[in-house]
């Protein structure tokens, strides 16, 4: 339903209490501790201080009784207190901090934030990359009544300026120098900004506004516990305490509003879900490198590992750059979650070392990864599903299954934060978030994610495309390529950007012209003795060319039309990059800027 035949919300909070009390009791308020007035709630809100009706089960998962953020965590130290919980590399020695620990230094953040002039439901930036303090301030900013607002690094000074705005920070927390200096460009801009905390290096221009990490922690020593005790016996269950903004690759950023509940909820479901152990019998370790602004290193580094007492252990910030397998096996996660660039990168690797082993060796580890493999899948069948306590619905499915996955439960998200007609478009008059993913089922139940509806490929025949599919594909058929763009929307035919595997400098992020070990050893199978990107594409290697003509038509061969084939291909001078704008800081594509940085050679194709 487009937001021009939406209901108004007066109108949609009327169908949506009907439609749910046909399939859900409404939740009194005495089931709901803090919680009052909870039928006359609508499902969402775009105020900061708004309040929301949880999607609550009567009985089974997702009848939990809600919780705050401080009584989560206060589990946890009842539970592991004793037991480490984060671990910093400082020295070259792991420094690790207890649950207590953890606990304590939460609680003097909290009253330092109150001291400062945090005021209720109003933002406390976090700008820099993984760090215990960044979890600290996280938590703590939600204990002293704030919301917190995870930055992402790589954000120009502009683009910090509107969520620091969006979001009305009173407190920003920056790592180092290099990210105080881009908020020093606006910040006469920032009116409701009172503080800037510097948590790594030496503070090098002092304003009396800003502080270093222990100067931060020392202020709140004269605000008593009960003015803290006070702030969170006033927090609810159904209210937001942390904003997750979108990478605003088409438009401004998003601010989703995250409620107590949202987080608490989701992540001691995920833990039973994942099979996660806790101690006595296993702490279970992770790594945290992946941007902590993004909701999915959130849960898996900061909430799922509180809810089962497991250790976080910080990388190094040039994880990304090459230092990531050495914390790695260092510490030995139990549990990892990587986009897919970080596994392509670690199968490159073992790749390129392999290539030089001794046959005998080469044979030994090919078939410990095949037993690996079958293994892992075995182990999968039964995960994948929907998640204990929600529901999935596929919108529209078209002939082939495919439809718009659509999610019910107490994970889905308050609202945008001040944006009603964006989040009408989200979450429909019965309360299903829209995902924007579109997927299918299979026969057991597992669902497969097909695309985005706003990725699909329309032809000038009107036929609708999927580009992942296809990229994907080439990928495969082709190891040598790094990423595939699929490009043709309103066109004949389909055409694609490619780019190679190159090096990449570890201290800038930018793609080198060496190619990898592993794109070499493919051309001089090939019998081309490139070893740069500019051997191949400025000299249009026909070797190489020739193999990913064969790869293209070995993709084509297997396209369901022909309308889903590629007819046309080139080559980039250079790969995709965070550094050079056509990645987002999780490493996913951004299309809208790859089509407008590369509008000339893809307006080439059709000419």
């Amino acid at each position: 339903m487009s937001s021009a035949t939406r209901p108004k919300t007066a109108q949609m909070s009327k169908k949506i209490t009907k439609t749910v009390e046909r399939t859900w009791t409404p939740v009194t308020e005495t089931e709901i501790p803090g919680i009052t007035g909870t039928e006359s709630l609508n499902l969402w809100t775009v105020n900061r201080d708004g309040e929301v009706r949880l999607r609550m089960e009567n009985i089974g998962s997702g009848s939990e009784r809600p919780m705050t953020i401080h009584k989560y965590m206060l589990d946890a130290v009842s539970k592991y207190g004793n037991y480490m919980a984060l671990g910093t590399k400082k020295d070259n020695k792991w420094q690790m901090t207890t649950y207590k620990e953890y606990y304590e230094l939460c609680r003097k953040a909290a009253k330092s934030f109150i001291k400062l002039g945090l005021e209720r439901f109003h933002g406390v930036g976090i700008l820099g990359f993984n760090a215990a303090e960044w979890l600290i301030s996280a938590v703590a900013a939600i204990f002293a009544g704030g919301l917190a607002v995870g930055i992402y690094t790589t954000n120009s000074a502009e683009a910090c300026l509107y969520v620091l705005n969006h979001c009305e920070a009173n407190v920003l927390v920056v790592e180092n120098n290099f990210q105080l200096q881009k908020i020093f460009q606006v910040k006469d801009q920032l009116p409701h900004l009172k503080a800037i905390i510097q948590y790594r290096g030496h503070v090098l221009e002092k304003q009396p506004y800003i502080y270093t990490w222990d100067e931060f922690l020392a202020i709140g020593q004269c605000v008593v516990d009960g003015a803290l005790e006070e702030i969170i016996s006033c927090q609810k269950p159904n209210q937001c305490c942390t904003l997750i903004y979108t990478s605003g690759t088409t438009g401004n950023p998003k601010g989703v509003m995250l409620s107590h509940d949202n987080i608490t909820w989701s992540s001691s479901t995920a833990t039973g879900s994942l099979l996660l152990k806790s101690p006595p019998d296993q702490q279970e370790i992770v790594v945290s490198y992946l941007p902590l602004s993004h909701i999915a290193a959130q849960m898996m580094d900061l909430w799922l590992p509180m809810k089962i007492g497991g250790i976080t252990y910080f990388a190094q910030p040039d994880a990304l750059k090459g230092t990531l397998p050495i914390t790695l096996r260092e510490v030995r996660p139990t549990a990892f979650l990587g986009v897919p660039r970080v596994w392509e990168k670690m199968q490159e690797r073992m790749k390129a070392v392999g290539a030089s082993a001794p046959l005998l060796k080469k044979k030994v580890a090919q078939w410990a990864k095949s037993v690996g493999l079958t293994t892992n899948i075995k182990r999968m069948n039964g995960c994948g599903k929907v998640m204990s306590g929600c529901k999935n619905m596929l919108h529209k499915k078209d002939s082939d299954g495919v439809g718009e996955v659509c999610f019910w439960g107490r994970h889905v998200f308050m609202g945008y934060l001040d944006m009603e007609e964006k989040t009408m478009e989200a979450i429909d008059e019965w309360g299903w978030l829209h995902s924007g993913d579109l997927g299918k089922l299979d026969a057991l139940g597992f669902l497969y994610i097909t695309g985005r509806i706003k990725e699909l490929i329309i032809t000038a025949g009107g036929e609708n495309i999927a580009p992942v599919p296809i990229e994907d594909l080439v990928k495969e058929k082709i190891p040598i390529i790094s990423y595939a763009m699929v490009v043709g929307d309103k066109a004949k035919f389909l055409s694609m950007l490619l780019t190679l595997k190159c090096q990449i400098n570890l201290d800038t992020g930018e793609p080198e012209d060496e190619l990898t070990p592993e794109v070499i050893d493919f051309c001089r199978k090939l019998g081309s003795s490139a070893k740069k990107v500019s051997d191949i594409v400025g000299g249009r290697d026909q070797l190489v060319y020739a193999a990913i003509d064969k790869g293209i038509a070995a993709v084509n061969k297997e396209a369901i039309s022909n309308a889903q084939k590629i007819q046309k291909w080139m080559l980039l001078k250079k790969d995709f990059s965070i550094f050079g704008g056509e990645l987002g800081p999780t490493t996913k594509l951004k299309r809208p800027m790859v089509s407008k940085m590369y509008e000339r050679e893809i307006r080439s194709f059709y000419q």
